[in-house]
Parts: structure tokens; sequence; C-alpha cells
């Protein structure tokens, strides 16, 4: 990649104002072969503008210009990746949750609905989306649906896709949202029976779901166990039942005895400490009860969770989905400070390739506790930290490990960010623009690659100097700190043909919303691939709003959509550019 100097593309000039003066370089040395002749129908797409159509498959986009549409099953899985949350530049929230809405009832209707229930698991389970809220709205949908079929499937993954009780509850107001009536029909109470009794085989997990998560968005467990009318399928089950409704006291008295189980016994040890630890306010109690019962930070009572000695038992046993999250209080307090175990431990635990794939830890996850935490302050409160360099780097290593591995395909890249105003807008509802976050996103393969350029784009083109060795904050400052502008995302193709580079794959990061251009992206790409000889040039469209737009040509076998911050993104996208798909 290396230095490379900063140039503009104005308009697009006369063919003949491009051609090289040395007309001895070797086509390998970037050089486009000009007597090569376009096809006539090259010729005729190129002379298509943007703001006109290419085709009848085409529809105009938010911003005027005509693109192709996604399929609902690209559609659907952009929501479940990219939500709707703060909605996109062009669409509203509520809007763009509607739209997306009706994408999984179309499915539906057309005797899809399953498929939508095996997508939203899949994608759940393998831990693909960087927020659960898009995934248990579509289950919810699925589940309040007309067609039996659809909501059988939905309630039968309800477990798999609600794994904690947050999710639990998320999903039954939604449910509530959508139903005419109470919503409480047989095959909902059967679902959070099973739910709750799911747990027979591991009943120390259910005790702390119950006492981790006690309520959300307006429901608690006593609320959801009395609806659903719950039968116990084990006594440890029971006991815990119990306990939620009538406490501690009651529930040894129904099942205390001395033929109760080891297990039993257990659970009742562990509510005991959970307990004890919400009234208790001694630091060097609590962090006994900590360690002995494996308490979390929701199980500490408010006035504690500023005692330094508090936190260095929690970080022992923190899961790093939570770790991560706490990073700043942790430091505020001066725990995390150079060369201390703390830090060690953090530090060790971020670097960690297996604790960060089992972990399910989303990459998005990752870049926002990244930002967060080198900011120094919270977004809301008084909250401040000194914030320690070791832990952002490994944070980073973090964010890279939290993506698939993939290896080096060893083919020439164009990295294109589209730096357009639209992209401007924030992303899953966060501090961060889309544009910011397709840096991020980039560096996955920039770091994988050797032979890559990168480029930012709206009207006009940038070439940016990014090295591989750029940190993610440094790169997304030089990407965000762009002009904004209209946006022609046929530009990085007509770059690359008029200063003869030579590229096997661009990779376009966009919301679509193109529309500038006097030429279209597909179409440029078609040139390019005539004028180069490179006939399996081929273009990856990086969606980073879930709209229903794609410059990609559906019938081209080398053009390809893949979703922003799909976890599983480099993957898929590794398998295109060898050809394995």
């Amino acid at each position: 990649m290396g230095g490379l100097l900063s140039q503009h593309l104005e308009e697009e000039s006369d063919e003949s104002d491009n051609v090289s003066s040395s007309s001895s370089e070797n086509k390998e040395s970037n050089e486009i072969d000009e007597q090569v002749p376009l096809s006539a129908n090259t010729r005729e797409i190129c002379e298509i503008p943007q703001n006109e159509k290419l085709n009848e498959k085409q529809f105009i986009n938010n911003a005027g210009g005509f693109v192709w549409a996604v399929d609902d099953k690209v559609r659907l899985q952009r929501f479940l990746c990219l939500g709707s949350e703060g909605g996109s530049y062009y669409t509203g929230e509520a809007e763009l949750t509607s739209q997306n809405a009706a994408c999984i009832d179309r499915m539906i209707a057309d005797n899809r609905g399953r498929e939508v229930v095996e997508t939203i698991r899949t994608f759940s389970i393998k831990g693909r989306c960087a927020k659960q809220n898009p995934t248990i709205f579509a289950l919810a949908i699925c589940a309040r649906s007309n067609d039996e079929q659809t909501k059988k499937a939905a309630y039968g993954v309800l477990s798999d896709v609600c794994r904690i009780p947050t999710h639990l509850f998320q999903f039954i107001q939604i449910c509530e949202a959508e139903s005419v009536g109470t919503g409480w029909g047989r095959a909902h109470r059967r679902a959070v029976c099973k739910w709750y009794n799911s747990y027979e085989k591991e009943p120390m997990k259910l005790a702390m779901h119950v006492t981790k998560y006690k309520n959300r968005a307006g429901w608690s467990h006593l609320d959801l166990l009395r609806l659903c009318h719950i039968k116990p399928s084990t006594d440890t089950n029971g006991f815990i039942f119990r306990y939620i409704v009538k406490g501690l006291h009651e529930a040894k008295n129904m099942y205390m005895n001395p033929e109760a189980s080891s297990e039993l016994k257990e659970i009742d040890g562990y509510l005991q400490g959970v307990d004890d630890a919400r009234v208790c306010t001694d630091e060097d109690k609590m962090a006994e009860l900590i360690r002995t019962h494996r308490l979390v930070r929701e199980h500490i009572p408010t006035n504690l969770l500023n005692s330094k000695k508090v936190w260095e038992m929690l970080v022992l046993d923190m899961p790093i989905s939570a770790m991560i999250r706490n990073l700043g209080k942790m430091s505020a307090i001066g725990m995390l400070k150079n060369g201390s175990q703390q830090e060690n431990i953090v530090e060790t635990r971020l670097s960690n390739e297996t604790i960060i794939h089992n972990s399910k830890l989303h990459p998005f996850s990752v870049l926002l506790a990244l930002h967060q935490y080198k900011s120094g302050s919270g977004l809301r409160g008084s909250l401040a930290w000194p914030v320690n360099l070791v832990i952002v780097s490994a944070l980073e290593r973090a964010f890279y490990m939290a993506f698939k591995n993939v290896q080096p395909t060893g083919k020439r890249f164009c990295l294109a960010i589209d730096v357009s105003g639209s992209m401007g807008s924030q992303i899953l509802g966060s501090q961060i623009s889309c544009r910011g976050a397709s840096a991020a996103m980039m560096m996955t393969v920039a770091r994988t690659e050797k032979k890559v350029e990168v480029v930012a784009f709206q009207y006009k083109l940038t070439e940016v100097d990014i090295k591989s060795d750029d940190d993610l904050i440094t790169v997304e400052k030089k990407i965000s700190g762009m002009p904004f502008g209209p946006t022609d995302c046929a530009a990085p193709m007509v770059w690359a043909s008029k200063t003869r580079k030579r590229f096997d794959v661009f990779i376009v990061y966009t919301d679509s919303e193109t529309w500038f251009g006097r030429v279209h992206p597909s179409a440029a790409l078609v040139q390019y691939r005539e004028r180069m000889g490179i006939p399996d040039a081929r273009l990856i469209v990086v969606a980073m709003a879930s709209n229903e737009f794609s410059i990609a040509d559906p019938d081209d076998r080398y053009m390809m959509d893949v979703v922003g911050f799909d976890s599983s993104a480099p993957e898929v996208m590794n398998q295109f550019i060898t050809g394995e798909i």
C-alpha cells in the first residue's frame, strides 16, 4: 500500500485524454490496452447516467439514482445485522423498521416463513449480529404470524434465540405490541414454560439468569411465571420458581428436607448468597461472597460499586462481553494501572482468540468499546478515566479476532469507501458513522492482503494513505475527516481505468444511495474488465444500511452483496474472491 498521493477525479473526460504517452509500458505494469475495442453492449450501457435506468429491473433509490433491489432474503440479513435503530440518512427509524417488517411479511406470504425463522436462528446462534434487538423483533413478527407453520417454527427456536432473560422480556414486549388481544394464547404460554423448564439439566444457570436479569422492558420473571401458568419439570426448577414468586424462605419450606438432593442444596446456597449480597455493606464480605458464589456485577449493591476490592474479585471470572463494557469504570477506580495484575488479566483475555470466539463477542461490540474507552469518558453522566494504551491495543486486536479468520488470497484489491453525505449517518444507533464503521471493516482486508490500495469517494475520489499497521482510530479519523458530497459509486472503477490500475477485486463500502455519476457502477466495471483484459474482475458491495438498494448487478456472477458488520462477512468475501462460491 505505502504512501499514496492524494488526487481528485473531477469529471469523466474523453478516452483520448487518458492514453499514456508511454506506449512501451507492459500491460502488467497497469497500462490499459486502448486498442481493445469495447463491445457494442458495453458502449451502450456506458452512455447511460445513474439517474436513468440501465434496464427494467432497476428502480429509483432515495437519492434519485437507479439501482437494483436486493431480494428479500438479503434484505432480511441486512436488517438482522444492521437493524434500523436511528434510521438512515434518508429514512427515519420507524419507517425503516416498517419496511423491514414488510419484507418479513412478504417472505411469510410466499410460504418462506420457516426459512425466515431458520435465518434468524442461524444468525443469532452463530453470533453474526451486532445487536439482538433486530433478531428478537423479527422472531416476534414470525411468532405473531397468522401462518401456523411459521408461528410453530418461531416458538420452536425461542430458547435458541432468546438465550438470556433480557431477550425473553424483549420478545414478550414486542409480541404484546403486535397483538390485538392479551397475546397469551396456548402456543405463547407453552413456549414461555418451555424456556424456563429447558434449564432442568442446568438449574444453576437458571438461578444465575433469574437473579442477574430480574426485569427488563416492563416485565419481570414474576409476571411471566404467573401468565404462563408454569408447572416445574424438576424440584430444582420448582425451588427457583418458588423463590421468584415467594422468596427464599418459602422456597425452603416447600422443597428443603433431609432427603433434598445435593444439587438442590447447592441452589439454596447460591440464592442465599445472592440475598446476602443484596444487603451487604462491607467490601471484604462482598469480595468473599463473589468468590464463593461467583456473583456478577448485577448482584452488587450500588453502594459497593466504587470498591476497588470488589471489582478486583469480579474481574477474575467476568464474562468478556461484560468486561469490555466496564473497562472505563475499572480504570476510573484505579484498577487498571500500567503494570498491574488486573491490567495483565484484562490484556491476556482480550488477546486470547479462543476466548473471543467461544464468547461470540461481536466485532462491532468491540469497536464500540474501543471508541468509548479511548475517549476517556462516558456518553452520559460524569464518569471519566485515565486511558491505558495497553488496553486500547488489546481491544484493537480483539476487534480483528472477533471476525472469522481468513487466509490471504494474493489478489489485487481496491478498497473503496463511500464518504458521501448519507454515509455520515450513525450505524446501529451508535456514535459511530457509517463511513467510520466502513473504515474499520476495510482494515480487516487491508491487514490480511498484501496488494491493496485504499480510496475514498463521493463524486470525487481521493487516494488514502493507509498502512496495514495503522490503528483503527487513526484510520477512522482519516476517513471521517473527508468532505461530504453527492454520491458516485462508479468512481473507483472509473479511476482505476484512467490511472491504469490492475485490480482483481473492488470492494465498495456504501449505502448504495448513488445518483451523481455519468455511468452506472456495474457498467463502469464491465468497461474496466474489457479495457484492462481482466474479464473476471469482481465487485463486492458491502452494505452499510438496512435498505433494499444495491449497485451490484444480480445477473453478473462476478458481483456480490454482503452485509456490513456480519461477523462472517470476511469469510464469505474470501470464498467469493477465490471462486469457492
